[in-house]
């Protein structure tokens, strides 16, 4: 599939991983749809940046959190619906949005576990039922999911943000099965790629000494395998393919 001219929606495509995918899909002259939840003052400078290499791009806030209310499945057939009236039909929906924080087991409460379910898995479970059925229609269209490599080898204190992650790339499976053979579905699973805000340069050397190349990766190593899966082959689907720096391997 050649972007140029294509509708694209990213969900959390404000920052970090979000954003390079964005630009990284903009300089192939895709259309795009970026989702944002609070992020708004980051997603309208995007967009304006966007919009100056000569392509379209809108905006659209949701909140898909348990704080946004019952009703999810609603909630995302609408948001699709909204995005295609804003940008056109979809031919690509990548699933970024994603919570990320630590749960100590023993001390799991039905809130948090609510929160990383909901948002990393039940989300985009819904939002592709909304526009895979549409793209089958179409008989066209490629849904890509950011999941996780450390669902293989999972750290203490994350359980259920690993399960939601392990959850998203079953689904990729799932999916690639249900809606064949007019749309692909693959995931990418990003290893070390931005260290969090914070993080101390002993944890940081701990996390990088884990990897076969001995360094963080960059938002540019995933943007470059989504644009692969979308640009570059027709013929993959149902694959999780792990950008992690031979974190798997070590």
């Amino acid at each position: 599939m050649k972007l140029s001219g294509r509708n694209v929606l990213i969900t959390g495509a404000a920052r970090r991983i979000g954003r390079e995918i964005a630009l990284t899909l903009a300089g192939r002259g895709a259309n795009l749809l970026l989702h944002y939840r609070d992020s708004r003052r980051e997603a309208r400078g995007l967009q304006e940046e966007i919009r100056k290499r000569g392509v379209r791009c809108e905006i659209l806030c949701c909140d898909f959190s348990p704080r946004g209310g019952a009703g999810l499945e609603r909630r995302a057939a609408g948001f699709i619906q909204k995005a295609e009236r804003k940008l056109g039909p979809l031919d690509v929906l990548i699933h970024n949005a994603s919570l990320y924080f630590s749960t100590v087991f023993g001390e799991v409460r039905e809130k948090s576990w609510d929160e990383l379910l909901g948002v990393n898995l039940k989300t985009p479970f819904f939002l592709s039922q909304a526009a895979g059925r549409l793209m089958f229609r179409r008989k066209c269209g490629k849904i890509i999911n950011l999941t996780d490599s450390a669902v293989a080898n999972p750290a203490n204190g994350y359980a259920p943000y690993t399960i939601s992650k392990a959850g998203l790339a079953a689904m990729t499976i799932c999916l690639a099965r249900e809606l064949a053979p007019h749309v692909q579905v693959n995931a990418v699973a990003p290893g070390p790629i931005l260290p969090p805000p914070g993080m101390k340069a002993p944890r940081r050397a701990k996390v990088t000494e884990r990897t076969l190349l001995k360094r963080f990766g960059t938002p540019a190593d995933i943007a470059q395998t989504v644009l692969y899966l979308i640009e570059g082959t027709d013929y993959v689907t149902g694959a999780v393919i792990p950008v992690d720096g031979g974190c798997a391997a070590a």
